[in-house]
């Protein structure tokens, strides 16, 4: 068997159609055999995130936990910037999300995953019935230097009842 990576998908183009528009995502496409990575998704060198010239970063630093008990305070906020600035992402503590909420979370967030690519593909940015609910991978993957090796499932919540009636 050849590898995936060029019999699958030989071209730019058929990485995009596979991934976003056929809805398989990224995890569709490492599931599907890949030996290497696609060029699409390799960052441009003058874009990677390089820790020997990043003055703000040392080896030592690690990613700080927010405490978010004391959410009022202006020091949370700016711990939250800082965070975000320097490391993209970071996790949250005291938030008072019930343990079991985040649990069904992650559960329905893997049951959506395992669900066939045409069925993902409804929640995708531009077939969705609604703006609360977004499946996707790259954000503008058509107009990316690289794609981004990630999917996403975005649900924005306003209200209870809202949530309801979707």
């Amino acid at each position: 068997m050849a590898p995936a990576s060029s019999t699958i998908h030989p071209n730019p183009l058929s990485i995009l159609d596979f991934v976003v528009n056929k809805g398989h995502g990224v995890k569709g496409l490492a599931e599907s055999g890949l030996d290497t990575l696609p060029h699409q998704y390799i960052q441009p060198p003058h874009e990677r995130f390089d820790t020997t010239t990043n003055e703000e970063a040392s080896p030592n630093d690690c990613i700080p936990v927010i405490n978010m008990s004391n959410w009022g305070d202006p020091k949370v906020a700016e711990a939250i910037c800082d965070a975000a600035q320097k490391w993209g992402f970071f996790p949250i503590v005291n938030h008072g999300v019930p343990i079991h909420v985040l649990e069904d979370v992650e559960d329905a967030t893997h049951q959506f995953y395992k669900l066939p690519a045409q069925e993902k593909h409804k929640y995708s940015k531009q077939q969705s019935v609604t703006n609360r609910v977004r499946f996707g991978t790259s954000f503008t993957p058509e107009a990316e230097k690289a794609l981004e090796w990630k999917d996403f499932l975005s649900l924005f919540f306003v209200s209870d009842d809202e949530a309801a009636s979707l």
